[in-house]
């Protein structure tokens, strides 16, 4: 750990290191916290608009403040070098997790996927898309409560390139594989895969070269057979091969989930499978970067059989004590965290890959050559590479010297657009001035109805098919005209949402209909959601209903 090392840490111990960097487990000195610090070479962000990116992400990353996301706490950008200071999460990653002991039990894997898709929620509601979800990205706590980590190819929504893909193969969406822009689709998708591998121990799709595997993710059936009966509903909805037909926003998700796992495994499901989940997790706990249990920023002092958590300060409180830097209180860095593309490897076939589209074999063979096809070995490696969060061995590989100093390799072909070399910049002004309070106030959302409450289905000559939504939503900063406001309604099992649009004073209405005849009348159940500028959601408290029968009335 020669070289610069940022003030106000006491450096540990090494955890893993790559092609961007490396990363130490570090003591905060001020508070005690345990820290992974991650120390960037000195090549990347040299670019003054790699620069401007990767600060316009971090401000917009910085918002998530959730349970269920790893948080970044500060990016400390100087003449010396540059680092990043991270949540330290004491525990495992789900691949190691089910390298080691295979499939998890039902409820285990629901208790990954609910924390996942709250995770993901979080993010979304921020405008981040995370893009490269998947086991590796997964974290279990020694309390069994799974994290999401590594923002490194994250995207706000709407934005990417039809000219790049970028994800993991076995866990990329059909659309991703086009490069459509980023889209939370995207990522309930591949959260959705990676359930199923927790169901089944094994990727949806295992398709021995891309194009197989691209073929495989947009046409293949959804392979639920593998899987218990019960939960068959959510790979359906979940992996739809259709973007618009997997439920959104996440939190919609997370409903039918919950409606499916209580009716399936009884309502202590989830206390079942946390409890699961931490007993395999402290199976592996000499894989933690605190074995004993007692460190890091989210830690416990021993597993679920009987634990409390280590006294350390709150995430808010731990890096705001007159730091002269680049403080992130309203940003994080997620460039190159962890494993941050081609600076680290993993398990063979699951690195994520950043690549042209592909193009359609020309012969019987495929192969992937030309800058028009992705590579497949992107950031595939024979031989496992250390878990790039804990820094601990996959299990089964024989644990490296902790003080040895490996030496770091840069990709040729990093993920991210190509940075030049030039002279480093000046360090930037700094202030001590606190930023602005963030918007963290909801939406309210009130006076729903629907008119008319009776509809018959489309087709019929003469009876009413669509019906007018209507609702108020107001917010403390943002105006009518910035609120996104749609309603949601569920028929046959499926959730559908539709936008609603503004009369500009904090009215909005929607429509309902044409649909489609159903087996049996039905009762439809509409609640509103409206999300502000800052990306807070709010869902109105009350719902209407509208009965969709079966037959037209005759003429």
């Amino acid at each position: 750990m020669s070289g610069w090392q940022l003030s106000g840490y006491t450096p540990v111990r090494r955890l893993g290191a790559g092609a961007s960097g490396s990363v130490v487990l570090a003591t905060h000195e001020a508070t005690g916290t345990p820290v992974a610090v991650k120390y960037l070479v000195r090549d990347l962000g040299e670019d003054s608009s790699f620069r401007t990116a990767f600060r316009q992400e971090a401000r917009l990353l910085g918002e998530i403040d959730d349970p269920h996301v790893s948080r970044l706490y500060e990016y400390v950008e100087s003449d010396e070098g540059a680092a990043i200071v991270m949540e330290l999460v004491n525990g495992v990653s789900l691949r190691q997790m089910l390298r080691a002991q295979g499939p998890t039990t039902p409820e285990s894997a629901l208790c990954v996927l609910k924390g996942s898709l709250a995770g993901l929620a979080a993010a979304h509601a921020h405008g981040v898309v995370h893009r490269d979800y998947k086991p590796e990205n997964v974290l279990v706590t020694g309390d069994g409560v799974s994290k999401l980590a590594d923002f490194g190819i994250a995207m706000p929504i709407g934005e990417g390139s039809d000219t790049t893909v970028s994800g993991t193969p076995r866990y990329m969406a059909p659309e991703q594989w086009t490069g459509a822009p980023a889209s939370p689709a995207c990522d309930i998708y591949a959260a959705t895969a990676t359930f199923y591998e927790c169901l089944t121990g094994k990727p949806p799709y295992d398709g021995g070269n891309l194009f197989a595997l691209r073929e495989q993710h947009a046409s293949a059936p959804i392979p639920t057979d593998p899987a218990p009966l019960p939960v068959h509903e959510l790979l359906r909805h979940g992996m739809a091969k259709q973007p618009d037909q997997r439920p959104q926003p996440a939190q919609v998700f997370l409903e039918l989930l919950d409606r499916v796992a209580g009716t399936a495994y009884g309502p202590q499901w989830e206390e079942r499978g946390l409890r699961e989940l931490a007993r395999r997790a402290a199976l592996l706990a000499a894989l933690w970067p605190f074995p004993d249990g007692a460190g890091g920023a989210t830690s416990v002092a021993s597993t679920a059989l009987g634990s409390a958590a280590a006294s350390t300060p709150t995430r808010r409180g731990l890096l705001h004590r007159g730091r002269k830097r680049t403080l992130l209180a309203s940003g994080t860095l997620v460039a190159l965290l962890l494993a941050g593309g081609a600076g680290w490897s993993y398990a063979a076939n699951d690195g994520p890959v950043v690549a042209d589209p592909p193009v359609a074999p020309t012969g019987p063979t495929p192969t992937p050559t030309g800058a028009g096809t992705p590579a497949a070995t992107a950031t595939d490696s024979p031989t496992p590479s250390p878990d790039p969060t804990t820094g601990a061995p996959p299990t089964g590989t024989p644990s490296a010297d902790p003080t040895a100093t490996p030496a770091p390799t840069r990709s040729s072909r990093p993920t991210r657009p190509p940075v030049r070399t030039s002279t480093p910049p000046a360090p930037p002004t700094r202030s001590t001035a606190p930023p602005p309070p963030p918007d963290v106030t909801a939406p309210a959302v009130g006076d729903l109805a629907v008119d008319p409450n009776q509809l018959e289905p489309k087709g019929c000559p003469y009876g009413i098919q669509t019906s007018t939504v209507t609702a108020t939503a107001k917010d403390d900063r943002s105006g009518p005209t910035a609120l996104r406001v749609s309603f949601r309604y569920t028929l046959g099992g499926v959730v559908s949402t539709v936008p609603m649009s503004g009369n500009g004073q904090g009215g909005f209405r929607g429509s309902l209909g044409p649909l489609a005849m159903p087996r049996l009348s039905t009762r439809i159940p509409i609640q509103v959601t409206a999300f502000d500028a800052a990306g807070n959601a709010a869902t109105s408290a009350s719902t209407v209903y509208v009965t969709l029968y079966n037959y037209c009335t005759p003429g």
